[in-house]
């Protein structure tokens, strides 16, 4: 379990870029209810999950990882050449915020 999750940290990072928890579940792969779960300290998010919020947040995933109140080893970080999964964390994002759009 995480020690603590930031829940007033990431809406406010959701806020500033315009966006909602959905797009953060959709760029992780997560439902609503694992990322509401998430959100309440009941489940621990995943190092791939963390890169992809890190990503759509715009912020290291060590400070991602750490307001989820999860703690990376250095060698747990992603690559930061990754660039197939941060492309895909964005395309990810768009496809949450238009889906939200058009509904």
């Amino acid at each position: 379990m995480a020690l603590f999750f930031d829940r007033d940290w990431y809406e406010a990072r959701l806020a500033e870029r315009g966006l909602d928890r959905a797009a953060l579940a959709a760029v992780a792969g997560l439902d609503a209810h694992a990322l509401d779960l998430a959100f309440k300290d009941q489940r621990e998010l995943a190092r791939p999950e963390l890169a992809a919020f890190a990503e759509l947040l715009g912020v290291p995933v060590d400070e991602a990882a750490s307001r989820a109140g999860v703690r990376l080893s250095p060698a747990a970080m992603p690559d930061p050449d990754d660039r197939l999964a941060r492309l895909e964390a964005r395309v990810a994002a768009l496809e949450a915020r238009l889906a939200r759009e058009a509904g």
